[in-house]
């Protein structure tokens, strides 16, 4: 399931002929009855095949061809609607079998309290369990690292083929089911029952087993049940009422002026447009929970956004190098190439080598000369020892400046005003002494990743304000805030300002949207509408959100907001083309059926239909070819385009609306054209 999958074939022969079998085994009549609109239609056939076995069963003039004709195509209408929904379900279908293969019953090395190993079939194993894998070996279920690092291909699960570094601690310790162990070992403890693991789940979703119908679609149905509802009452009304006018119409053109009449496009593509929407979605490498998740997408308001890899890369770089007054830049270079010689971390790669760039006088060898002393928490520096006692560190300002005075040292009067300048720039400031001697500040840069500005901007056209929380003080988010183009900032957040600031919103009717990994990221996750955690994150993260992207890039929930803004408008969009046609229709089939008695009504055959019987029939096949028709539409979704809501409406209503009047005119008309001359031939 890789990124180019959202490029992958509409349909394939397999997804073809498996969906044709699915339009067959869904006309049963305990299936149908979950469709009301095409359940009257259907309803609607076995009468009118009736009626052509027994043609005079309701008394009048009924021709059996005729009825065999209505029957025929009312036939082939459920089909092309069952047809749809099928479509859509074979796409997930053959995704969730490219899943399964992934899936298998794997041996798994079970750890006993006694240390032995024991290997057992790893649906033999429960939550709590503790397994080693080592390497080549596929981790036997969803569980968290608690002892090792390795490397571990989640191509199975992701499609993608750059194996990604798992270990114990911290936000990379989840592990998935299915996915192979590349390097050294890893021992887990199993987080998941079986049956009951991420890659079960997905399976499961993607084959639409565990799918539940969103509220706006189920209002939707509440409408079309209700129109139908009514529509049936005005045409057995319409029926008594030409019989007690000596009118005798055909109950196979009631029916068909029933068909006609009920929003039958929308009532069968309905489903299909849910079952896509939820696919679109899952073929953009994101797992939703439920249609309900991709649905809430469509009307997010507002959006939690993480600084740190959601904003900004997140790897704070070396920029420059910065000396106090009275202090030369080479030696301040030298002095932090020396601290960073042994510091693995990315922004200490960055020194080493910007230091290089300089022209730094310092040699790789001449770590071996000295004693690396680690960053921690309580320190909230780094550096290194020389053999002859002298002490270089680099930190953060309050705690060098801390450590200087501490040693009878002095703080240059120009460092608050290089560390205020660093802060306004958005970067993160370093300082760097020499025993109780402060030389200068290396610039770190956080950088915001290219393209936010632009994409910041589509939300605000489309209405949603975005806001960014950071741990970095206020000045410093406030430059990063502006930089990247959101709507505002929390600076110094901590886990339960995220969810304050999410209940804020919600309060005022908003609905919102965040990303997380981490387990401190779960109750804001689970407070949120739409929670988008990373595959890559904790389980507890993964739990409590509605939606897992397995690509773990957390900049993907602006995509993922627009495939459920563009789910809501192509819903409406078919459903105003439904009703639009369904006007169009009137003008076929209604003077159509009371021209003969009332030639004042051919003044409504705007069309110039031939015949009553081709223009019942024209309506009834192009009511019918319509669907299919759709299909790449509901599939596909409307193209989407930010704008704002009422502006999305009048374009809508202009396109759909339009063409769903046009286009009915155009296809009735050269139905009938063709259909006429046939009739004429069978004597209809």
């Amino acid at each position: 399931m890789s990124k180019k999958n959202t490029r992958t074939k509409f349909i394939t022969k397999d997804i073809l002929r498996s969906s044709v079998k699915g339009a067959f085994w869904k006309l049963s009549p305990k299936y149908m009855m979950k469709n009301p609109v095409m359940f009257v239609v259907e309803i609607g056939f076995f009468i009118t095949v009736f009626l052509t076995i027994a043609p005079g069963i309701f008394g009048g003039d009924s021709n059996r061809i005729y009825n065999g004709l209505v029957a025929l195509i009312l036939f082939i209408t459920v089909l092309f609607a069952n047809f749809a929904e099928s479509v859509a379900e074979g796409r997930g279908k053959a995704q969730a079998d490219s899943l399964k293969k992934t899936k298998k019953d794997t041996k798994a090395h079970l750890l006993m309290k006694n240390g032995e190993e024991k290997e057992i079939n790893a649906s033999e194993l429960k939550k709590g369990d503790i397994v080693i894998v080592r390497i080549n070996e596929v981790i036997p279920n969803d569980g968290e690292v608690i002892e090792g690092v390795a490397s571990v291909d989640e191509s199975a699960i992701t499609g993608e083929s750059a194996p990604v570094t798992r270990e114990a601690g911290g936000d990379f310790s989840s592990v998935t089911g299915g996915t192979t162990v590349v390097s050294d070992w890893l021992k887990i403890r199993i987080t998941s029952e079986p049956g009951k693991s991420f890659l079960d789940k997905m399976i499961a979703l993607v084959e639409g087993a565990s799918r539940q119908k969103t509220p706006n679609e189920i209002a939707l149905n509440t409408l079309l049940v209700g129109l139908t509802i009514i529509f049936l009452i005005v045409a057995v009304t319409l029926y008594c009422f030409a019989d007690y006018s000596g009118v005798a119409i055909p109950v196979a053109t009631m029916i068909a002026l029933l068909v006609c009449l009920i929003p039958t496009t929308i009532g069968g593509l309905l489903s299909a447009i849910g079952i896509a929407g939820m696919d679109r979605v899952t073929r953009f490498n994101v797992i939703a929970m439920s249609g309900k998740a991709v649905e809430a997408c469509g009307d997010v308001d507002t959006m939690i956004l993480d600084k740190t890899g959601t904003i900004t890369y997140g790897n704070r770089l070396a920029a420059d190098f910065i000396p106090v007054k009275g202090k030369s830049k080479e030696d301040l270079v030298d002095y932090s190439v020396m601290t960073s010689l042994c510091d693995g971390t990315p922004e200490g790669k960055s020194v080493v080598e910007l230091g290089n760039a300089e022209g730094t006088r310092i040699v790789p060898e001449a770590a071996s000369q000295m004693q690396f002393i680690e960053f921690t928490a309580q320190t909230k520096m780094s550096g290194v020892d020389l053999k002859d006692g002298t002490e270089i560190r680099k930190g953060a300002y309050d705690a060098i400046k801390n450590y200087v005075v501490d040693n009878g040292g002095e703080v240059p009067k120009d460092l608050e005003g290089i560390i205020t300048k660093i802060s306004g720039l958005g970067g993160t400031p370093l300082v760097v002494c020499v025993d109780n001697v402060i030389y200068g500040v290396i610039y770190l840069k956080d950088t915001v990743k290219p393209g936010l500005v632009e994409r910041f901007e589509r939300l605000r056209e489309i209405g949603i304000k975005t806001i960014m929380c950071t741990g970095d003080n206020p000045l410093t988010a406030a430059t990063i805030a502006k930089e990247a183009g959101v709507d505002g900032f929390i600076a110094e957040c901590k886990p339960e300002d995220k969810i304050k600031e999410i209940k804020k919103e919600q309060s005022e009717g908003k609905i919102v949207a965040m990303t997380g990994d981490g387990t401190n990221d779960a109750p804001a996750l689970a407070q949120a509408d739409v929670g988008l955690a990373m595959n890559s994150g904790t389980s507890a993260a993964k739990e409590a959100a509605n939606m897992v992207d397995l690509d773990s890039d957390p900049t993907k929930i602006l995509e993922v907001v627009e495939i459920g803004k563009q789910l809501l408008i192509t819903r409406g969009s078919l459903t105003t083309f439904s009703v639009a046609n369904d006007v169009a229709k009137y003008f076929a089939i209604i003077p159509a059926m009371f021209t003969m008695v009332l030639p004042q009504m051919n003044i409504l055959n705007i069309m110039n239909l031939q015949t009553p019987s081709s223009a019942i029939l024209s309506a009834l096949i192009f009511n019918a070819i319509i669907i299919p028709c759709l299909i790449p539409i509901a599939m596909k979704g409307v193209k989407y385009k930010p704008m704002r809501s009422e502006k999305m409406l009048l374009k809508n209503m202009g396109i759909y609306g339009a063409g769903g009047i046009i286009v009915p005119f155009i296809g009735i008309k050269i139905i009938d054209m063709i259909v006429a001359p046939l009739l004429g031939i069978i004597g209809l």
